[in-house]
């Protein structure tokens, strides 16, 4: 039988503030265990908390850029269980009265493009830290660290309208795109300040009964939520197969095993008894402000990738690319600034950037190189001061050291040999050498002609103009 599989994602985004969402605890990152926490965060008697407007004012920018409706009157809830990283027993949460619904982004996928739909977006607090001595299923005890306690987070809750494991890491990186277009969170995976919980199930192909689902929780990379989805619908496909029932439970992603591994049955909402949290008054919001955060969203993903295409004459494909980090993009359009060639910046920051960085598994921001160094670099390039193999060299040594590209090619004395004496010499030297390949290029093999002109590069260490060498090999042979 064949099966397909329907996945919903529930994304978690730590907001960019300066501090936490009921108190004035900082909520910077890597800080000593225990030390960004204060009385109300670590949920001590008889403290009240204060909403931070803040949150509020991003919630309603991140909901915006992601076509939702924001609602008028909003309010909290608290979520009640039990877990160690929780110090008050419940979490500060929204539930029936959410701030944003009905939102959609689109994602490319071989089919086209596809809308998937938001079912709505809620502010809450995030809980603490388990540090695992071990695995989590392993683990012969944890430690907690409070400083993420409070730490202000919106859930983005997606239809189940995902149908393979690669339209769901697609539908991740354009959410992260554009959270991160909006200004409101970093996204820093690594860092826990984007998360994802992934609903999935499987059915009779063609069937609209959704199957039994289950959840896989705190998913860390794309590369994670691709491989844990694929896995996790092989495994429910043979249970099927073998005349099982999935059991509708909460499992972990084990990335050194590369399987999931059940952790609980999964929890239904009344299980938590939701009620509405006496210390916080409902939100009500001004249409006027919301209309005002509008006006300030920047220009998102898709309108800069459209641009792209029809001002620069990029390709849908490099306008994606480019378009899918706005540090990527800022970088590009900064380069552009001091050097026109569109098509040749974006093929250096796809082609040879993007390589080193994932090399050393980094983002562009942590990159020595500065836009204007590029265009500096580029136009050395386009005056022939150095050729195109000799500006590889250039490109990477300006990466390691982030020095000026001129400087380089002095020090190295990587300036292209134009002179036509100079390389003439040279050409007739690997004329001489290599007989045989002459006599094939006279012969109509084209290919030869190419082995001369990497003759005459190796014995230049890579410095001769190549177009002069073309042209004089050519002149010589016939």
């Amino acid at each position: 039988m064949a099966y397909e599989a329907v996945i919903g994602l529930e994304v978690h985004v730590e907001l960019k503030t300066g501090s936490k969402i009921f108190c004035s605890c900082s909520t910077q990152f890597g800080g000593e265990p225990n030390t960004h926490v204060c009385p109300v965060c670590l949920g001590l008697p008889g403290v009240l908390p204060v909403l931070n407007q803040k949150v509020v004012e991003y919630a309603v920018r991140a909901s915006l850029a992601l076509n939702c409706q924001i609602a008028s009157f909003s309010k909290f809830d608290r979520k009640n269980y039990y877990y160690p990283d929780l110090p008050k027993n419940y979490q500060i949460s929204q539930y029936d009265l959410p701030i944003a619904r009905d939102g959609y982004l689109d994602i490319e996928t071989v089919q086209g493009v596809k809308r998937i739909g938001i079912i709505r977006v809620h502010m809450e607090e995030d809980a603490g830290k388990l540090v695992h001595q071990g695995t989590i299923s392993t683990s012969p005890y944890s430690l907690v660290d409070y400083n993420r306690t409070g730490v202000p987070l919106i859930e983005i809750v997606s239809q189940p309208d995902l149908r393979t494991p690669e339209e769901a890491r697609r539908y991740m990186e354009k959410l992260r795109a554009i959270i991160q277009y909006t200004g409101v969170s970093d996204c820093k995976m690594e860092e826990g300040s984007l998360r994802c919980d992934a609903n999935v199930s499987v059915r009779p192909a063609g069937s609209s009964a959704l199957g039994t689902k289950t959840e896989i929780k705190n998913l860390n990379s794309f590369k994670a939520l691709q491989r844990a989805l694929e896995y996790e619908i092989e495994r429910q496909i043979q249970v099927l197969e073998d005349g099982g029932r999935i059991v509708q439970e909460t499992r972990t992603w084990d990335e050194n095993r590369g399987i999931t591994l059940s952790m609980r049955s999964k929890e239904e909402a009344h299980d938590y008894r939701y009620f509405p949290d006496p210390d916080l008054v409902p939100l009500e919001i001004d249409p006027e402000w919301v209309e005002q955060i509008r006006r300030s969203l920047p220009e998102l993903p898709d309108q800069r990738r459209s641009r792209y295409i029809e001002q620069l004459g990029l390709s849908a494909y490099d306008a994606g690319i480019i378009t899918a980090s706005k540090q990527m993009a800022d970088f590009f359009e900064e380069c552009l600034q001091h050097y026109p060639g569109a098509k040749a910046v974006a093929n250096w920051l796809m082609g040879d950037l993007t390589r080193l960085l994932n090399a050393e598994n980094k983002e562009i921001e942590q990159c020595l190189i500065k836009p204007v160094q590029l265009a500096r670099m580029l136009r050395l390039l386009d005056e022939g001061t150095i050729s195109g193999k000799i500006a590889k060299t250039v490109f990477e040594e300006m990466y390691r050291t982030g020095q000026d590209p001129e400087r380089i090619v002095q020090e190295k004395g990587l300036v292209q040999i134009s002179d036509t004496g100079a390389i003439a010499a040279v050409v007739d030297q690997v004329i001489a050498a290599n007989p045989k390949v002459v006599e094939d290029y006279r012969g109509g093999k084209e290919k030869a002609l190419g082995f001369l002109v990497g003759q005459v590069m190796k014995q230049t260490r890579g410095k001769a103009n190549p177009e002069l060498v073309n042209k004089l090999l050519k002149e010589k042979i016939q």
